[in-house]
């Protein structure tokens, strides 16, 4: 599979502490490629520094062969196909799902720019798509207040994916949820990885097992190995770091 997106000789520092040290990684069209490691290994802040969140010190990162990505504000990366999901769901609880889905798709995203303009059909076609893919169709009308935790994961995902972004970077999407919501993340992912690569940092190993292509193992800011995951857990460096203490 070709290359999405490349990350090249990445440093990013903090007062003088590289979060982020030398790291070299790339992410394949239609992967679900999982970053992994202890707490502190620089996952968060490799998210940040693809999105435009945080500036490198040095190194450069490639999106579809472009000239380098660091160099652009987050909203031009956005605009290029970056989508970024938080922990934290940010989505709006005083209006409706649909509503939600429409504000996300608005490129002026603001609720005045929602309410007073009209969407294309094309864009109507995408939300109803959406809203099916992530099994919330049924509950368009309905307001976030009333989804579970999952839901409003998914929910997010769903407003990510309006945008029609060519790859997307989730940070711990299934924190909090149960069994059976973290399998359906998984399913999730799985069917967007048909027309969207996705990035995610994750803890659980078990989902990480079951639904990863390929798996990064970052520790204390670089990559300490880049695989499958029958590669990567064999590894006994990761077992050591990462595998061995339950992904924390």
């Amino acid at each position: 599979m070709e290359s999405v997106l490349e990350v090249i000789d990445l440093t990013v520092s903090f007062d003088g502490f590289k979060a982020v040290n030398h790291v070299s990684t790339s992410v394949k069209k239609g992967d679900i490629h999982f970053y992994i490691g202890p707490n502190g290994a620089g996952k968060t802040t490799l998210l940040d520094a693809i999105c435009g969140r945080v500036r490198p010190a040095a190194g450069s990162i490639l999106f579809k062969g472009r000239s380098d990505m660091t160099r652009l504000a987050e909203h031009e990366i956005v605009q290029c196909g970056i989508g970024r999901k938080f922990q934290v769901p940010s989505v709006f609880n005083s209006i409706t799902v649909y509503e939600n889905m429409e504000l996300a798709a608005e490129k002026k995203r603001t609720i005045f720019s929602t309410l007073f303009s009209r969407l294309s059909p094309e864009q109507r076609e995408t939300i109803d798509y959406v809203l099916n893919i992530i099994g919330l169709y049924e509950k368009r009308f309905e307001k976030p207040a009333a989804l579970s935790h999952g839901e409003k994961q998914w929910l997010e995902i769903g407003m990510l994916l309006v945008q029609r972004p060519e790859i997307i970077l989730l940070d711990e999407p299934v924190a909090g949820m149960g069994r059976k919501e973290t399998d359906k993340t998984g399913e999730l992912l799985t069917e967007i990885a048909k027309d969207c690569s996705v990035v995610v940092v994750e803890h659980d190993m078990e989902f990480v097992r079951d639904f990863a292509g390929t798996v990064t193992v970052l520790h204390e800011g670089a990559v300490l190995v880049e695989g499958d995951m029958e590669t990567v857990q064999k590894d006994p460096r990761v077992i050591e770091v990462c595998l061995g203490r339950g992904g924390e």
